[in-house]
């Protein structure tokens, strides 16, 4: 099997597709069919609105065995706890900037994850009358941007999912992704890691009275971005927990 393949094979055993709180079947349905069209075969769903319905059935065409296979769980945090790296779908500026791209480098962001071995990757698309929330953006390690025309940038969920999905697939088939990478002694951290990470920091600096009274959560936001795109491995993160921990257990001695 070519390296290609492989990739592909690769993408297809990694990558899933995770959909929140959609609220029309139809394009639960169309989603699932821009995706066989691509080579992405994993799709999760977050407390769907209506669904199982005939109507996504009927809007899949022959994408019927992924609408099958996919997944239902009731909250993001719990769906994404084991991937290594989230991309979050954003059509809004926020107060705290995050690391955005477009497509084509989130596309490159994923491709080279598949050629280091690493699985567990999750793409979120969010509602289709809002998107995702601030929240559920702030599980995500980057947020990809699809650069609309400003009178009309609103993309129907299947086009914002075909659109990803037609990148990946692009990438590995151009072969874009930087084959040769440093290999590294310990996986990276899953996103459950780094949201435990997240909480041993905010409780050290609850002790300390480091907040702003005003604003304490514009700050653990600005830290919630800082680890979400320092890509922290296993070893890293359980270094940093205990060191906190330590530092708990001082002040509180």
């Amino acid at each position: 099997m070519s390296l290609v393949n492989n990739l592909l094979k690769q993408i297809e055993e990694s990558v899933r597709f995770v959909l929140v709180r959609t609220t029309h079947p139809g394009n639960i349905g169309a989603s699932a069919r821009a995706m066989k069209n691509m080579g992405i075969i994993k799709m999760e769903l977050v407390a769907p609105k209506d669904y199982p319905s005939e109507t996504a059935i009927h809007r899949a065409k022959a994408a019927i065995d992924i609408l099958k296979e996919a997944k239902i769980h009731q909250d993001l945090e719990s769906t994404i706890s084991n991937a290594k790296l989230v991309i979050g779908t954003s059509a809004r500026n926020r107060k705290v900037p995050w690391p955005v791209v477009q497509p084509k480098e989130a596309a490159k962001e994923i491709v080279n994850l598949c050629l280091k071995g690493e699985t567990n990757i999750a793409v979120v698309f969010g509602r289709e009358d809002r998107g995702l929330t601030n929240e559920e953006l702030g599980f995500c390690n980057l947020h990809v941007h699809i650069p609309a025309t400003d009178e009309y940038p609103s993309l129907n969920l299947s086009q914002a999912v075909q659109i990803l999905a037609y990148e990946i697939r692009l990438c590995a088939l151009n072969n874009q992704g930087e084959v040769v990478k440093q290999e590294w002694d310990v996986p990276l951290a899953d996103n459950s890691e780094i949201e435990r990470l997240i909480k041993h920091f905010d409780e050290l600096m609850q002790e300390v009275d480091f907040y702003e009274v005003d604003n304490p959560r514009q700050l653990l936001t600005r830290v919630r971005r800082f680890f979400r795109r320092s890509k922290i491995d296993h070893m890293e993160a359980n270094i940093l927990r205990g060191m906190f921990a330590a530092i708990l257990k001082k002040l509180n001695n």
